[in-house]
C-alpha cells in the first residue's frame, strides 16, 4: 500500500529524529519506507491489516496540512478525516481559488478558527483543499458550513447557522448523559 506527501510535507510525517514516523509505525504495526524525493511512502502491513489503513489515514491527514498531534487524533476511534476539494466551487480560475480560501480562512483566520471552535472538529486549509478531522456529528456540520461559505452565503448567515447547530449538538449531548 502507498501514500504520497507533498515535498514540504515530509518532514512532518518524519519528525525530529523520526519520532512521528515511529509513533505511526508503533501504534499501526506497519513499517513506512519514505522517498524524500518523490514523496511516496511504502506502507507495509504488520499482523493487522487495518493498521495499514489507518497509517494511510494518518499520513494523508500530514499531506493535507494537519499537524502530526492533530493527525493522531485519528488513532482513535470514533474520530474521521474528510477532505473538501477547492476547485469543485472554484472551476478552473485560480482567481477564483484564492478568493475562497480567503472566504473558508477569514480575516487573520477568525473564520477557520470559529469553525474549530463551534463544531470540535480540526480544521486545515492547504493547497486546493480544506481538511476536516472529527466525529461524524462534527464533519457533517463543519463540511455545511464550509459548502455555504463556498457557495457564497455571507460569513455572519454561517456564523448563526454554525451557533444553531453547537446548541443542537449541547443539547443532544446533555440527553445522552
Amino acid at each position: 500500500m502507498y501514500a504520497r506527501l507533498p515535498n514540504e510535507r515530509i518532514g512532518v510525517a518524519i519528525g525530529p529524529s523520526g519520532e512521528v514516523k515511529q509513533e505511526i509505525e508503533r501504534r499501526t504495526g506497519t513499517k513506512l519506507t519514505l522517498d524524500s524525493e518523490t514523496g511516496e511512502v511504502r506502507i507495509e502491513p504488520g499482523e493487522d491489516p487495518l493498521g495499514a489503513l489507518m497509517a494511510r489515514e494518518v499520513l494523508h491527514a500530514i499531506a493535507r496540512g494537519f499537524s502530526s498531534e492533530r493527525a493522531f487524533r485519528l488513532f482513535e476511534d470514533d474520530q474521521f478525516l474528510e477532505v473538501i476539494d477547492i476547485r469543485d466551487f472554484a472551476g478552473r480560475s485560480e482567481r477564483a481559488l484564492v478568493r475562497l480560501k480567503g472566504r473558508a480562512i477569514g480575516e487573520e483566520g477568525k473564520t477557520r478558527q470559529i469553525l474549530e471552535e463551534t463544531t470540535g472538529a480540526h480544521v486545515s486549509i492547504y493547497g486546493k483543499t480544506i481538511a476536516f478531522i472529527g466525529t461524524a456529528e462534527q464533519l457533517v456540520v463543519a463540511r455545511e458550513a464550509i459548502e455555504r461559505l463556498l457557495g457564497g452565503s455571507t460569513h455572519s448567515s454561517v456564523y448563526r447557522f454554525l451557533e444553531r447547530k453547537r446548541r443542537e449538538m449541547k443539547r443532544r449531548f446533555i440527553m445522552q448523559r
